[in-house]
């Protein structure tokens, strides 16, 4: 597994394996978020069986699929309320991680710098700077 932590509330990682999901309980994550959608490609775990594993070990279950490279404003419009009342910390995974990363720089944009966002994405291991104006456009239309 490859986790990598955005803040102390969000960690994202790529796709995760049901046999996964014993060490995510391990390490403390309370909720597990799918921003997969199932069958995407070949062999990916099917959301059934993760969600189910997430339950049989404690951890609340979050399917929330997004299209690759097609991160639409409603998506954002549903990531932040869920990110924000889920109980944390927070795992959320995808192909690669980076779906997941841009749907919370995009719903972080309201309440942090846009270059604090990049920042933090960096930290984790994906360069979103070719999304600084979509961020700065998230950030317009809250204030």
């Amino acid at each position: 597994m490859d986790i990598r932590k955005i803040d102390d509330s969000l960690s994202v990682s790529p796709q995760i394996r049901v046999e996964d999901v014993a060490e995510i309980a391990r390490l403390g994550f309370k909720t597990l978020v799918a921003n997969r959608p199932d069958r995407e490609e070949p062999g990916q775990p099917s959301m059934a069986e993760i969600e189910a594993a997430a339950k049989a070990h404690g951890l609340d279950w979050v399917y929330l699929p997004v299209a690759s490279g097609n991160i639409t404003d409603e998506d954002v419009e549903r990531f932040a309320p869920m990110i924000q009342g889920a109980e944390k910390p927070v795992l959320a995974f995808c192909r690669s991680g980076t779906r997941c990363t841009i749907l919370w720089a995009l719903s972080s944009a309201p309440t942090l710098p846009a270059l604090e966002i990049i920042q933090r994405a960096r930290g984790a291991g994906y360069d979103l700077s070719g999304l600084e104006p979509r961020i700065a456009q998230h950030a317009r239309k809250s204030s």
